[in-house]
């Protein structure tokens, strides 16, 4: 980031990258120290991070401009989850983001502008879009389906209900997002839902009375934290049978649109429709987005690698934002006049009533319509007329109220120990506070406990804390959830001041002890994620299990973890909402790859996946991320229905818990082809390993090099360099015999497998016939492969990789793989062909065709160059071959006179013994040729069965990898146990 341009950079293409140009562009990952007050500042006059402060100066600063000069203002923060959306709007601690700050500068700002002509009027509101329901998170009664939008003809869209609070302090605008903040946590705790999936508005109604002139000048002021972006792409993905409900994403998806027709409205083009009124939020937004306001839109993105794709579709985004062009006015206009119409549009709207009535005709639609316009606008009329005062004594009460409880909570504070909540969102941790007092303190769902607790998973009577002489134990009641520092508990437990509490499926508290035992502690690192790496700590998973134990784990096993510990609470809700509404399936966290690896032994990308498994029939599924979140989110819908009394038997088709059977990848094995690159057949008994590398069943299988018509190669046919195979004829045959001890089969009898082999260049997997209800079930399958013509890459492929071996399992009511080989190419006589002509580029703006043939061309007479090399070495080797050979024969006819018995051979000692001028026997002449024969054949079995031992060391040593070492054991207690 530069000034106003930020470039992003491809991390599979470090050299791609794109930029993007924006008013104004912000770095805020690093470069910043923590001063006494916890200020977050610049670390020196260079750096190029921005301060809470400097991000008020260029934005908020503006909005209050406008608002004083009665414009309407718009701030909204876009992004994913994470990205700092919240951190901007709100703040942290000490470092306040630009909403607190422009209220306390508003107020500042009144006071100095203080005039007996003039009156100033601030008016606060706060909501929440969650599911395309609204929520007053001012309010402290909940209205069953949400509060409903309502369209007006003077103020467009408005929120029918919501609580308006007259303020005039910024102290009563802190307490009262304080209150919305609890009322949130709480709603969202109760339904189950993640508040990175709602959309937070906060109005300020800012009205400048000119009492000489009978003037109002009104600015609205809306500051919006949306939903994190990063949900969209969920939505149906994978080819998932079930979307997303319609609900979920429907407020950012149609804002996308409402920002597309704008932004290709401003460029001149056609645009027939805007769809403000697909969603609830572009409703509420409607003039922000494309009318009478000045909006600003923060994009906020991640550095981390891992965010790419959707850092590239947030700047996407915030540019096509940048280009829509509002035309605001200022909003005045006389008081009595606005009154004078509001009177006149009822005059009318009772004209029309009694038109109704007269003609005799019970219109019962039309007439509720118009009697709902007509008492909104006589509320309208109250509202204006009454005066700001009363107003103001009105929300005075609810402050002394609200102070009263304040003042008492921070009391208890400073007495008893208590719970403090810790939520998947920052802005929501540490707001409810739950205190322990003397006693026994039951928690729970029931009213009639001392601590009511929401949630999911929460019993009537989950668990009992207990206050005795300064000593807090807690007590899960029956069977309920209760896990300390990552450890589930059965049995009464002590409780240590900064102690991890989770009760039911994922409600996550902190125990904060008796202020004795407190000793300024920072509690910001105890968050949601600590939770739940302690929870899979203590499961025995960790960044440790993922990768190498010797070395710094790469960032695509941190990113792994990471997807572990934030799926985790999703997963236990998941089961939570399955055993509540009797689904009987239950959903396991596993990570795909985790001990696999590719043809040449390199480890596959790590992955998580969820297993589905139904604990009545057996049925298994494997679920992706994106299926799973897609899924979990549909339950949660689901749920929710329930919870309100609705019926939920709906039918399969459209049940997130069920799917189709499918056929599942148990795990693979390698076979290391180096045999067959020297024509030797290779007899293997080999492990099939599970992605968490534990033997799912082992494979006898047999790679026989072959003849075109299948009689296997027999000794003479091994060659010593691979390099004689190059251009020629190669068949093999792949013969799996048996699979042994299938842990597949032995939970479930019924069940099958069937084994797919993964070779060279086929553009699918090769399949055995199934085999069902066998643990060690016979593969009579013999596939035969041909390699016409064996070019370089395919000889090189034969030394270096492996042929991969895929079991999969196969379930009752599931589709077995297709193993009829009709999308593979066959020879004449029904063999599977590899290594064939490799298809011509035939786009020309890839591969330029003069430049691909001179490509092969080059290559081409390199080979040859090399050919001929390998041909002179060959020749001068026979040369040599020859000249010894006639040397040996020479020797043998024409002994040399003077032998002694130390220069003779040892074959020759005993005639030695005749005398210095006995030559040897003929006989004797013959075994000394045999011994030297014989050595040569010896060597050559020798050397071919070092390949084959290399070769299956090679296999061995690959699966070790993968292997965890055995527990040791204590060499005295070892020693003891010899003896």
């Amino acid at each position: 980031m530069n000034s106003n341009c930020t470039t992003i950079f491809d991390p599979k293409n470090p050299g791609h990258g794109k930029t993007f140009n924006f008013d104004l562009a912000y770095w805020s990952h690093d470069g910043f120290l923590k001063d006494s007050n916890g200020l977050l500042i610049p670390d020196n006059a260079d750096s190029r991070y921005a301060d809470q402060k400097r991000v008020f100066c260029d934005l908020g600063q503006g909005v209050l401009n406008n608002a004083w000069q009665g414009y309407n203002a718009t701030l909204l923060a876009y992004g994913q989850t994470g990205s700092g959306k919240s951190y901007s709007m709100i703040g942290y601690g000490a470092n306040r983001g630009i909403i607190p700050i422009i209220c306390e500068e508003l107020f500042k700002a009144i006071q100095n502008n203080q005039d007996k002509t003039k009156q100033y009027q601030v008016t606060f509101s706060m909501l929440e879009i969650y599911n395309e329901q609204v929520t007053d998170l001012l309010s402290k009664t909940k209205k069953a389906g949400g509060l409903k939008v309502r369209e007006d003809q003077q103020q467009g869209f408005y929120v029918d209900g919501l609580k308006l609070v007259p303020c005039e302090s910024y102290s009563q605008i802190e307490r009262l997002m304080e209150q919305g903040a609890k009322i949130r946590t709480t709603a969202s705790t109760s339904m189950n839902a993640s508040s990175s999936r709602s959309h937070m508005v906060i109005t300020i109604q800012f009205k400048q009375l000119f009492l000489e002139e009978d003037i109002t000048k009104q600015s609205i002021i809306n500051l919006v934290d949306l939903a994190g972006s990063e949900r969209q792409k969920s939505s149906g993905s994978e080819g998932d049978r079930l979307r997303e409900g319609t609900c979920v994403n429907l407020s950012l998806t149609t804002l996308g649109n409402v920002i597309s027709a704008l932004a290709e409205a401003a460029m001149g083009k056609k645009v027939l429709h805007i769809p403000y009124r697909d969603s609830v939020l572009t409703k509420l937004l409607q003039s922000a987005l494309g009318g009478n306001s000045r909006t600003i839109m923060i994009a906020a993105v991640s550095p981390a690698d891992i965010c790419y794709e959707e850092t590239l579709s947030t700047l996407r985004y915030a540019e096509r934002a940048k280009k829509i062009k509002n035309k605001a006015v200022i909003n005045a206009s006389p008081t009595e006049k606005l009154i004078r119409e509001l009177k006149a549009e009822n005059n009318k709207l009772l004209t029309r009533l009694s038109a109704l009535g007269n003609s005799g005709k019970k219109v019962e639609e039309d007439t509720k319509e118009l009697r709902r316009l007509l008492t909104e606008n006589e509320l309208r009329i109250q509202a204006i007329q009454i005066t700001w005062e009363h107003q103001l004594e009105e929300a005075r009460r609810e402050w002394e109220q609200q102070y009263a409880a304040i003042t008492q909570e921070r009391r208890m504070m400073q007495s008893f120990p208590y719970l403090l909540n810790v939520n998947e969102d920052p802005q929501l941790s540490g707001v409810l506070k739950f205190f322990i007092q003397e006693g026994t303190c039951d928690a729970g769902q029931s009213p009639s406990n001392a601590i009511i607790l929401r949630g999911l998973g929460i019993s009537d009577k989950h668990a009992a804390f207990i206050n005795v002489e300064n000593k807090v134990t807690v007590i899960p009641c029956g069977k309920s959830k209760v896990v300390v520092n990552g450890v589930p508990i059965i049995i009464k437990t002590k409780l240590q001041h900064l102690d991890r509490i989770i009760l039911g499926s994922n409600s996550a508290y902190l125990y904060i002890g008796f202020p004795s035992e407190r000793n300024n502690d920072d509690i910001s690192k105890y968050d949601y994620d600590f939770f739940h790496s302690e929870l899979a700590a203590a499961e025995g998973f960790s960044v440790d299990t993922l990768g190498p134990a010797d070395g710094k784990p790469d960032p695509s096993v941190l990113a792994v973890f990471h997807d572990y510990i934030k799926a985790m609470p999703l997963v236990a809700d998941a089961n939570q909402m399955s055993k509540d509404l009797s689904k009987d399936l239950r959903f396991e966290l596993e990570v795909k790859n985790l001990a696999l690896s590719d043809s040449r032994g390199n480890d596959l990308q790590k992955e998580i996946v969820v297993k589905v498994s139904n604990n009545t029939t057996q049925q298994v599924w494997v679920w992706s991320k994106a299926k799973f979140i897609n899924r979990k989110y549909l339950m949660e819908e689901l749920y929710q229905r329930f919870i309100g009394g609705e019926e939920v038997g709906a039918d399969k088709e459209s049940d997130p818990f069920w799917d189709p059977i499918e056929v599942i990848h148990l795990g693979s094995a390698h076979i290391w082809l180096q045999s067959l690159a020297y024509g030797m057949k290779l007899e293997e008994q080999t492990e099939l390993l599970n992605s968490e590398g534990k033997e799912e069943a082992i494979l006898l299988i047999n790679i026989i090099p072959c003849s075109s018509s299948g009689k296997p190669l027999g000794e003479d046919d091994i060659v010593i360099d691979p390099l004689e195979l190059l251009g020629r004829r190669i068949d093999f045959q792949l013969h799996s015999l048996r699979c042994l001890g299938v842990r597949w089969v032995k939970e479930d009898a019924n069940r099958g497998i069937q084994i797919g082999y993964r070779v060279y260049d086929l553009p699918c997997t090769v399949n055995t016939k199934p085999a069902w209800k066998n643990v060690n079930p016979r593969i009579e399958d013999k596939l035969q492969f041909t390699a016409p013509n064996a070019s370089h890459e395919f000889l090189n492929y034969l030394q270096k990789n492996a042929l991969v071996v895929d079991l999969w399992g196969l379930q009752e009511g599931c589709t077995e793989l297709d193993w009829s080989l009709k999308d593979i190419k066959l020879t004449t006589e029904g063999h599977i062909v590899i290594d064939g002509i490799k298809p011509f580029p035939s786009n020309s703006h890839i591969l330029d065709t003069n430049n691909y043939l001179s490509e092969l061309y080059l290559k081409l007479l390199k080979l040859e160059q090399e050919t001929e090399l390998l041909r002179d070495i060959n020749r001068a080797l026979r040369g040599e071959n020859l000249f010894l050979k006639e040397s040996q024969k020479k020797t043998d006819r024409e002994p040399q006179e003077g032998y002694t018995k130390s220069a003779l051979p040892s074959t020759h000692a005993a005639s030695a013994k005749k005398g210095p001028h006995t030559a040897p026997s003929s006989r004797e002449n013959m075994q000394v040729c045999n011994s030297r024969t014989s050595y040569d054949a010896d060597f050559a079995k020798a050397l071919k069965a070092f390949y084959q031992s290399m070769n299956t060391i090679r296999g061995h040593f690959l699966r070790l990898r993968h292997c965890r070492p055995p527990v040791c054991i204590h060499f005295e207690h070892y020693q003891k146990n010899i003896k």
